[in-house]
């Protein structure tokens, strides 16, 4: 296995072009976190338990993704600026399909 490229525009609009590990078996949220692209204590806030929506996401790329679970889905329709492409990057574990997958993070609430 090796890294994909992924696209992820911060909260203040910058784009970032990162290495995504697929043997981690990380997700989104960690990634954000490992390269500090959101203040600490602002994203991840339930450990990535689908259970804050802190680390939620708009997905801009048309990259397949696997299917929200009902937990997923149960936080996002509880959730602050939800868009049809809104996912829980918590959920979204990297892996070799996500290859040029491009996102956004949701703002603050």
């Amino acid at each position: 296995m090796s890294d994909v490229k992924i696209k992820i525009k911060d909260r203040e609009g910058v784009l970032h072009e990162v290495d995504a590990p697929t043997d981690m078996n990380m997700n989104i949220m960690e990634l954000v976190r490992a390269y500090e692209l959101a203040p600490e204590g602002t994203i991840g806030v339930c450990g990535g338990m689908a259970m804050c929506a802190s680390c939620q996401c708009y997905v801009e790329s048309d990259t397949n993704l696997p299917e929200k679970s009902d937990d997923e889905d149960a936080m996002l329709a509880e959730a602050f600026y939800v868009k049809d492409n809104s996912r829980l990057g918590c959920q979204l574990h990297i892996n070799e399909e996500m290859e040029g997958l491009e996102i956004e993070l949701a703002p603050e609430s």
